[in-house]
């Protein structure tokens, strides 16, 4: 009979033989299960024999075979897209379509110099484009190194060969291998467990529980109980623990699944699943569809406004010039430039340059990737920030808040006593690390005076059935006596204690207040026992003293809340989706200083509608207790409700929520189909670095907004007064080819808004494109430079009849003097408009747009007194022209400045 290897159990006295004679070419077929839930009902030997193999694991004839079979153990790839793909994709954006088809059109009717210059535009911001998301697209080629590359298994050469112990890549395992896991492993697929010892797993990228799972292995079929907390931490949350938060398959102790990782101990496994087949590779597989973003909303919203001035533009140009001065097709040149004229041709570079540099920046000073260039302005909307509480509020280690004796009075021998335990426990039991409520203990007290007056002789280490660990020491003066110290999970240590039942009752319910204010709790005993050399067993630990209780909080992140009043005075809110319990929610909120608000428990959502739903998250600030589902809904009501959301998780379990929310943030050490599904990747789960993010962002949309808010008015106002010029002038209003030169100008000059550097004022509040908005703005400021065009028009009338009398040179004087005056009304418009809603003017150094205002209004002036301006049409212009234009210049000034006051007080609230 072959030998069995000590470190795997015999299940239950099963035939050894059987389970490890190898059946290659018999009928039989090893058969991984499609979902380890499928598990539960069998023990492991019955297990073993449905994956054909044994004890010490498979032949490497065996493994090849499988191999071939079942394919590598590695998840789907996420193929990246190629620069030649996302150059395609950018020509989907409605906009880009909209100028490469009035290029086309400018093509057709000749006016090759229009279609050049809007064709070169759509390269040059398709080219910008998917070059900035092509390097996002290599930075995060370095962050999928940060995975499992071995694993641990037992393998024989044949049937009769003795088993090794070998480190093999991880894509080389198959169903029906034997692993080893160790401290610090991650989990290389989905395992049953044949043998485990004080195995602890971080479960936090597939179920969002915060604290490790203690795994062990069970053999008796049917449903098991939910795995056990941290090693101490879980069972020493006393009421407050999580109960029943994370039911199901994740639950069974026996289960590990790829994607978690080893916290503490050892054991020894059945691989049941890899690839494709896991969980962790199903979600990947299905990554699910994006809704669309705020800027999908935004850019499509101002899309399609302006298609619609463009699409009626041209045709009335022609009927009014066909019906009022019998002009034909001629006029079709002019209508199409006036069509080009309305439409902000260089907002696709303008928009693409300003994101480019924001994430280029936030990519460089603070290592926050932006994966999809239009996440930055989703980052500079949000208004509403939804995130677990570790590792982002508070750390994922615990620390002491007080020690407690048994009346709930202050007792530092409380915590001295549980100090004692946990350092002779750890150096008595070979723990290879210490629990993390033993570390929070040990760092309160410190390593030098934790064990100081005694000498440790025994230890009875912490188990997810006894939930308490034991140490027996010997302290001076004591000859004969040794002392017993008990820690743990309250419950567990009350009934272990010698008390009558109204005071065990009694210290319950003091424990359970504690509980539901968000600490941990661990309960400590002693006892005094005759010294005797025989082992200390779990029957020892019977007839305690009550000592006490130490109540532990999670530590809170040192930048925290800091950056949360930064949020808050900036207009982001922030709410908490976890699946904790409520009270440690609700405890690091307040210790944070953020109003929790309304508390909310998943079991409630599930009886909400939708409109209930939206409703409630208004006023919510904690959601406990939530499954990946309830995330993703919670997510969907904040944005039905209006606001623009953004989502940081780092787990599978997460996934739903990312692709509901309009900006998915992850941090660096996220599980791969996390990172690879984020729009934004954190350096570290830090709010400190979305506080940057977010400000980038904002820094970029109101460069945007600017931009748009100035050229759009502008545009608008120069193509009423063309529509008005081309009906009561006897000639064109504009040579297309002045058109197309003054457009350059504009355009040239409106480069500097990507370049811009906004007043902090404008930093302060989210920043989202709105439709309705920027049409109110336009048409309002395109009302008023049309007013300034037209008394141009006067003006041009004065001075010119004087200077030039009628004819072919009045022609080219007023085209010359109306160019001149749309230079120097747009770059009135740049200067005074820029910066925006409730923002003081005040001394500071030039920035980039007002450098581009003062070219623009030089170029304006010198251009028809140049060798160019014969050449295009434009004489110079009589000295009384510039006299009274500058007359027409000070008003329009002063309706700015005035029409600029009053847009702000009554629309302030709803500005861009």
């Amino acid at each position: 009979m072959p030998v069995v290897p000590e470190a795997v159990p015999d299940p239950q006295g099963a035939d050894r033989e059987a389970v490890d004679t190898v059946r290659d070419g018999t009928d039989r077929v090893a058969r991984p299960a499609r979902d380890p839930q499928d598990l539960t009902g069998l023990t492991s030997l019955q297990l073993l024999r449905q994956l054909d193999s044994g004890p010490r694991g498979l032949t490497d004839a065996q493994a090849e075979e499988r191999l071939l079979r079942y394919g590598e153990n590695a998840v789907p790839e996420w193929r990246t897209a190629s620069w030649s793909r996302r150059f395609l994709w950018s020509l989907r954006d409605p906009f880009t379509a909209v100028l490469l088809c009035l290029g086309l059109v400018s093509a057709t009717v000749a006016a090759w110099g229009t279609a050049l210059v809007i064709l070169a535009l759509v390269a040059v911001s398709c080219v910008l484009r998917s070059s900035g998301e092509h390097r996002a697209d290599r930075s995060m080629a370095g962050l999928r190194e940060l995975v499992a590359t071995t694993a641990t298994v037992l393998r024989r050469g044949g049937p009769d060969e003795g088993q090794r112990v070998r480190d093999i890549p991880v894509d080389q395992l198959v169903p029906g291998d034997v692993i080893r896991l160790g401290p610090g492993d991650l989990v290389p697929a989905d395992v049953r467990l044949l043998r485990a010892s004080g195995l602890t797993v971080h479960q936090a990228p597939l179920t969002g529980e915060s604290a490790p799972v203690a795994k062990y292995a069970v053999d008796a079929p049917g449903p098991y109980a939910g795995a056990g907390r941290c090693t101490e931490a879980g069972a020493y949350a006393g009421a407050g623990a999580e109960t029943g938060a994370h039911a199901g398959v994740f639950a069974q102790p026996q289960l590990c699944f790829q994607g978690s990782s080893v916290a503490s101990g050892s054991g020894t496994a059945v691989v049941v699943a890899t690839g494709a087949r896991t969980r962790f590779g199903a979600a990947r597989g299905r990554p699910g569809r994006r809704t669309a973003s705020a800027f999908d909303r935004s850019v499509n919203g101002i899309s399609w406004v302006l298609i619609r001035f463009m699409l009626l533009t041209p045709p009335l140009v022609l009927m009014a010039n066909a019906a009022l001065r019998g002009r034909g097709l001629e006029t079709l040149p002019f209508a199409v430039a006036v069509a080009v004229g309305l439409t902000p041709e260089m907002l696709p570079v303008i928009v693409t340059s300003a994101l480019a540099r924001g994430a280029a920046r936030l990519a460089r000073d603070h290592s926050v990737i932006v994966k999809r260039l239009p996440a930055l302005h989703d980052l500079g909307a949000v208004d509403v920030l939804m995130l677990d509480k570790t590792g982002t509020l508070t750390q994922d280690r615990p620390v002491v808040a007080r020690a407690t004796d048994a009346l709930g009075n202050p007792d530092p021998e409380v915590l001295r006593w549980a100090a004692v335990n946990a350092w002779w426990t750890l150096q008595l039991a070979d723990l290879p690390a210490p629990d993390a409520l033993d570390d929070a203990i040990l760092d309160a007290v410190g390593d030098e005076t934790a064990a100081e007056g005694t000498e440790g002789v025994a230890a009875l280490p912490f188990d997810s059935v006894r939930r308490l660990s034991t140490a027996v020491v010997r302290r001076p003066g004591r000859l004969g006596t040794h002392t017993l110290v008990v820690k743990g999970a309250v419950t567990d240590v009350l009934q272990r204690c010698a008390l009558d039942d109204d005071e065990r009752a009694r210290l319950a319910a003091l424990a359970a207040r504690e509980a539901d204010s968000g600490l941990r709790l661990l309960a400590v005993a002693r006892a005094e026992r005759p010294a005797r050399h025989r082992d200390y067993t779990p029957a020892d630990e019977r007839g305690l003293e009550f000592l006490g209780f130490v109540a532990l909080r999670d530590a809170l992140a040192p930048t925290a809340a800091d950056v949360l009043r930064d949020l808050a005075a900036r207009g982001v809110a922030v709410k908490v989706l976890t699946g904790d319990h409520p009270g440690t929610a609700v405890r690091a909120c307040l210790d944070l200083g953020l109003g929790p608000g309304e508390i909310v428990t998943a079991d409630r959502i599930d009886g909400l509608t939708d409109p209930e739903l939206v409703e409630l998250a208004r006023r919510t600030t904690v959601f406990a207790r939530c499954a990946p589902e309830h995330k993703a809904r919670i997510v969907t009501a904040v944005r039905a409700g209006g606001h623009t959301t953004g989502f940081l998780g780092d787990g599978v379990n997460d996934l739903p929520a990312l692709y509901a929310a309009d900006v998915g943030i992850c941090p660096r050490d996220a599980v791969d189909v996390v990172r690879e599904s984020a729009d934004v990747v954190l350096a570290q789960k830090d709010l400190t670095a979305i506080d940057h993010a977010i400000t980038a962002g904002r820094h970029s949309s109101g460069n945007i907004a600017t931009y748009l808010r100035i050229t759009l008015s502008s545009n608008l106002g120069n193509v009423i007064a063309m529509l008005v010029a081309g009906l009561l002038l006897p000639f064109l209003p504009m040579l297309p080819v002045q058109v197309l030169v003054q457009n350059l100008c504009f355009d040239a000059a409106q480069l500097a808004f990507a370049y811009d550097r906004p007043r902090s004022e404008a930093l302060r509040r989210p920043s989202e494109l709105r439709s309705r908005a920027f049409l109110r703005f336009i048409t309002g400021f395109g009302l008023l430079n049309a007013t300034a065009d037209l008394a141009t028009f006067t003006v041009l009338a004065l001075a010119l009849r004087t200077a030039t009398g009628a004819g072919p040179e009045s022609e080219a004087a007023f085209h010359s003097g109306w160019f001149t005056e749309n230079l120097l009304t747009q770059a009135l418009v740049m200067l005074l408009l820029r910066a925006g809603a409730g923002q003081p003017t005040g001394r500071r150094a030039p920035s980039p747009v007002r450098w581009a205002a003062a070219g623009l209004a030089v170029t304006g002036i010198l251009l028809p007194l140049s060798p160019l301006g014969p050449a295009l049409g434009m004489p110079a212009l009589p000295a009384l022209y510039y006299g009274l234009l500058a007359v027409v210049l000070g008003l329009y000034a002063a309706g700015l400045v005035v029409a600029k006051k009053r847009y702000e007080r009554r629309y302030a609230a709803r500005l861009v």
